[in-house]
């Protein structure tokens, strides 16, 4: 089997430079991890691009679902204007109907303009009511990987669709579990199917050190970071894992 390999999503420079000390392989690059992660800013895609790990932008304008309007559309599209633009080399984007079946129209919108740029489909995934099919679809549309945790809140909970998943890609794109992975979960998740990339956040808390900062609620007081050991110690986990 191929040599796995790790994401790590990050929210902010701290992060980002916690996830690369680290050992992660790829780094899925948002703000907002609190809320799933959004459209980072283009300031933190200039910092990723200079970096030796390799970068993926997250496309999402905004929390909640992942049904998007014309004007939604255009500023994803701008955004991932901008990640080619900072030099990152890959997106990372989805989108549903109202029906939560994966949006076909604009994925396939989205797709045309990220030409030339990695594309994986996020966990927008996980709201269909037809995992096998969904990826089939994503497979049709030229993604290169989807991150999933099976259509569960997490990983280790939607084993059963994370394998459905690996069935229907049958090779075409790489399934990426995600949600939850941490050196308790990651065997059994693992052990499922014979995933090549997992996800992880890799956090720990942060710590404010101000408590100023914490009554204007400048910070919430449950903020948490990537932790370089954590990357280190779950990138030696999945390498010596059978």
């Amino acid at each position: 089997m191929a040599e796995r390999r790790l994401e790590v999503c990050v929210d902010d420079y701290h992060g980002l430079m916690a996830a690369v000390t680290g050992g992660a392989d790829r780094i899925e690059l948002c703000s907002a991890l609190s809320v799933g992660g959004l459209t980072p800013s283009r300031g933190l895609m200039d910092a990723a691009a200079k970096l030796p790990v390799p970068s993926y932008a997250m496309i999402r304008p905004r929390a909640g679902n992942f049904t998007y309007g014309a004007a939604e559309i255009d500023i994803m599209k701008r955004d991932i204007d901008a990640a080619r633009e900072a030099g990152l080399p890959g997106v990372v984007f989805g989108a549903n109907r109202a029906d939560r079946h994966l949006d076909e129209a604009v994925l396939s919108t989205l797709v045309a303009h990220a030409q030339g740029l990695g594309i994986t489909l996020h966990r927008a995934i996980d709201l269909t009511p037809d995992i096998a099919a969904a990826v089939r679809l994503t497979a049709d549309l030229g993604f290169e990987r989807i991150l999933t945790s099976g259509g569960a809140r997490t990983a280790k909970e939607g084993l059963d669709g994370l394998k459905q998943a690996f069935d229907a890609a049958a090779g075409r794109l790489t399934i990426m579990p995600g949600s939850g992975v941490n050196l308790e979960t990651v065997e059994a998740i693992l052990a499922a199917a014979p995933f090549t990339e997992i996800h992880a956040s890799c956090a720990a808390p942060v710590i404010e050190p101000d408590a100023r900062v914490l009554d204007m609620a400048f910070a919430s007081p449950a903020a948490r970071r990537t932790d370089a050991d954590k990357v280190r110690a779950l990138r030696a986990r999945i390498a010596e894992l059978p």
